[in-house]
This record gives C-alpha cells, structure tokens and sequence, in this order.
C-alpha cells in the first residue's frame, strides 16, 4: 500500500497494558517491544501498566484509558489463549463501541506463516471505543513482534493509504 507523501504525519498517544499472573515490570519483554517499538515510529507512550489476568482489573485500568483524553491508542498483550485465567476477551470486547473483526482475522493468517495451526488458539482482538483504538495481542513477545509489523504499525501511521486508524481517533494535543 502507498503513503500520502503529502499529508504531515501525525503522531498518536498510546497505552501499553501487559496482562499477566507471571512477569513484572523489570520481566516483560513483550511490553518493552510494544515501548520500544511506537517510540521508534515517533508515537508517545501515555502510560504503561501490568495487571494480573482478572477481568475486573483490566476493565478498570482499560476503561480509565478510553475516558482518559491523553490516551488515543490502547495495545493490550497477553490473556487471549485458552488458558484456565485467559479472559482477556472476555473482559474487553464488552467496552468496545464497534469491533475491528479484521485484526484477529489479519493476525491469525499472519501468525500461521509463524508457528502453524497453533494460531487457533490466538484470541486477539480489537476494537473502538469512544474514539480510542484498542488492540488486544499475545503475551508473547514474537506474537507482539507479529502484531505490531504486521498490522499495527501501518494502521498507527496517518499517512498509510488507502486508509488508517489514526483518522478514527481522537485528535489530542500533545
């Protein structure tokens, strides 16, 4: 797909929240790429955070998020297998305003080329809610890798044509 070398780049602020019973802060490396990767494309950390995998905790911190008007973008990772505590589906798609069915569709066929059939048990998801776009990946960190290129990244980029997320955010002053 081509770029608008026209339009000026407009960059998005976005919330990482890691969702594990397992890792801390100092121990998550699939929320460092997340950092590391929107800094590197010139978007804005707005805050980051981990929680263990209860449907109430996400709900809290995500749902204070999509209120919050520093905060355009929300990537969530981990809590989308098939695991005893995995809920973070079940805690999220309900916040959600409108769903993006095509994320999981997208990450799923992207995510075959990588490890196979096991892609079926990937439970991602994504979906707007009040003008804030929020993408729910893995907790690994390749499936963040697999995410973040192979979608998010080209979805976050304002010049990305013929179309983009970042025409259905919020618009917030830095």
């Amino acid at each position: 797909m081509a770029h608008d070398a026209s339009a000026p780049r407009r960059f998005v602020k976005i919330a990482i929240l890691t969702v594990s019973d397992t890792r801390s802060l100092d121990t998550d490396t699939s929320g460092s790429f997340l950092q590391q990767a929107l800094e590197e494309e010139g978007h804005h950390l707005a805050d980051r955070k981990l929680v263990i995998d209860d449907i109430y905790q996400m709900r809290a911190v995500v749902s204070h998020w999509i209120a919050d008007p520093e905060v355009e973008v929300i990537i969530t990772t981990g809590g989308t297998g098939f695991t005893g505590r995995d809920s973070t589906p079940e805690a999220l798609s309900p916040l959600f305003d409108k769903h993006i069915e095509g994320f999981g569709e997208l990450f799923r066929q992207l995510s075959y080329d990588e490890i196979g059939t096991s892609t079926v048990q990937s439970r991602c998801l994504a979906g707007l809610s009040n003008n804030t776009a929020i993408f729910c990946v893995p907790g690994s960190t390749g499936a963040c890798k697999t995410g973040w290129n192979g979608i998010i990244k080209q979805q976050l980029d304002s010049t990305f044509q013929p179309c983009n997320f970042v025409q259905h955010v919020r618009k917030k002053s830095l």
